[in-house]
């Protein structure tokens, strides 16, 4: 039976990955000006109907050109610096290329720990979420100002992955210059075959990755090999593409060839699969029958609905969800520490800044963070 590829406007939620090789000019250390514009003409295209981030490497190749470095490998210090320079200039550019489609654009930084740490991953997820309902594009790249070698990403391909995983994205695109996977090197080598759909990684497509060969990128095949590892294993399907070309996404979209990374699952079910089975309980908030009633209709939970707490927890933990008579209703990421929710639990969500001297979110556990049982 035959596998039937995909197409961008199959889905809603996009990652588009650009590459310091393919955003930044290396002879001359300026953006090309006309790919990138080329690229928000499709980005803004799809934005019309579609939720859109960008995952932007260049802050380091674009601080190196305004500071005037020498070629030649950067110290860690020279590094964070010249990204701390360059970061602005990025910024302005995908700030200044969305504004002519009149689309607001976010700049969002993350590290590794971003990603990993509960708490942290929330409050990155509720920032990517809040813009894309605001109809911002989020552009995001890792921050390179304070990450070290020892915590990096070390390639944006990983980093899009999570982002994308983040995000609960449908799709990711990872531009690249080069169109897909092959079965060998393709440089000079008429025998290699492109393999223009992958259903499930196995050892094998991982021994066709190839090695980084960019001066201004850090990522290869591998690397790609290992996001699409990341970005399928949380629902998400991926797609290399080459960017060396005008228009990059609108001639995916006609046809051109590519590597599709396939996912069986989605995002939403993903997501609820590691919320109920691979975290650990820390709590139990214990909700009265209306608040049951109101989860099984789709929404979150209020403070109002919860008349008992127990456990100790930290925002961002999981926590057990029992109804009045003690049985299991669901579990979910509780969004406040345990000594707010105690002070919170059974008040109406607008009594928050009263009670806690901030406004915080009026879910306790929002749906989107939230399992029922037999989900």
């Amino acid at each position: 039976m035959s596998i039937k590829v995909p197409a961008l406007a199959d889905f809603h939620r996009i990652v588009v990955k650009v590459g310091s090789s393919l955003l930044v000019d290396a002879a001359r250390g300026r953006v090309h000006e006309k790919w990138l514009t080329s690229l928000v003409d499709d980005i803004a295209e799809l934005h019309h109907s579609r939720d859109v981030l960008v995952v932007s490497s260049g802050a380091i190749a674009l601080g190196r050109s305004l500071l005037k470095l020498p070629k030649g490998t950067l110290k860690l210090e020279e590094s964070q610096a010249a990204a701390a320079v360059g970061q602005i200039a990025l910024a302005r550019t995908w700030s200044e290329a969305l504004a002519r489609h009149k689309i607001g654009a976010g700049q969002v930084l993350v590290t590794l720990g971003d990603t990993e740490e509960r708490r942290r991953y929330l409050n990155a997820r509720n920032t990517i979420a809040k813009l894309l309902e605001w109809r911002a594009v989020p552009v995001i790249n890792e921050n390179d100002t304070v990450a070290t070698n020892e915590i990096r990403y070390g390639d944006n391909d990983r980093l899009a992955a999570r982002v994308a995983t983040m995000a609960s994205a449908d799709v990711l695109v990872l531009l690249s210059d080069i169109d897909g996977l092959y079965d060998a090197p393709p440089d000079g080598n008429p025998d290699a075959h492109h393999i223009p759909l992958v259903d499930r990684i196995t050892p094998q497509i991982e021994a066709m990755a190839g090695s980084a060969a960019s001066e201004l990128s850090r990522g290869g095949m591998v690397t790609k090999i290992e996001a699409a590892k990341i970005a399928t294993t949380a629902g998400t399907h991926l797609v290399i593409a080459s960017g060396r070309v005008h228009h990059p996404l609108a001639v995916l979209e006609k046809g051109a060839r590519c590597t599709w990374f396939l996912t069986p699952a989605n995002p939403v079910t993903s997501r609820k699969k590691w919320i109920a089975g691979s975290l650990e309980p820390h709590g139990v908030l214990t909700i009265d029958a209306g608040a049951v009633a109101a989860l099984r209709r789709g929404k979150s939970l209020l403070p109002a609905g919860v008349i008992r707490i127990d456990g100790e927890f930290s925002r961002g933990d999981a926590v057990v969800i029992r109804g009045p008579d003690g049985a299991e209703i669901g579990r979910g990421l509780i969004a406040y520490d345990h000594g707010d929710a105690v002070q919170i639990k059974g008040r109406p969500s607008s009594d928050i800044l009263l009670i806690l001297g901030i406004e915080g979110r009026s879910e306790m556990v929002h749906r989107d963070d939230l399992v029922l049982a037999g989900e």
